[in-house]
């Protein structure tokens, strides 16, 4: 096999990886948190306590996960839930029937935890309705 046979080769698999990789980034890997079922139904206190323990274990379990958070609503802005003033729900579409000082349980993808501020971040958060 020459030398420009291979290099040939080489380019084409680039391309193909690169094509392949950017139909998954716009096409296949979205997911609809919505109509996914819970992989762990948890009260705020519990999670929060366990990446407080250990942020390293706990990401490991709960990162990109769907996950049912339940606690008491600290604050509402527009599409963004606080519960009990640690864990940050961000609706893509604003639910006005959340109040402060309801009790909820909101549904999410975890994607990531400040340790710097105490916080674990959800988003395409949803009211569950499997509580």
């Amino acid at each position: 096999m020459s030398k420009k046979t291979k290099i040939i080769g080489f380019l084409i698999g680039v391309v193909l990886l690169i094509l392949v990789t950017l139909i998954y980034v716009f096409y296949g890997g979205s997911r609809n948190i919505a109509t996914e079922e819970a992989e762990f139904i948890i009260p705020s206190k519990v999670i929060t306590a366990e990446f407080t323990a250990d942020v390293a274990k706990a990401t490991l379990n709960y990162s990109d996960k769907t996950i049912a958070v339940s606690g008491k609503v600290t604050a509402v802005s527009d599409s963004i839930v606080t519960i009990d003033n640690t864990i940050i729900c961000n609706f893509n579409i604003p639910d006005k029937s959340i109040k402060t000082d309801q009790s909820v349980s909101i549904k999410g993808r975890l994607v990531g935890y400040d340790d710097l501020m105490g916080e674990l971040k959800l988003d395409q958060c949803s009211i569950n309705k499997n509580n």
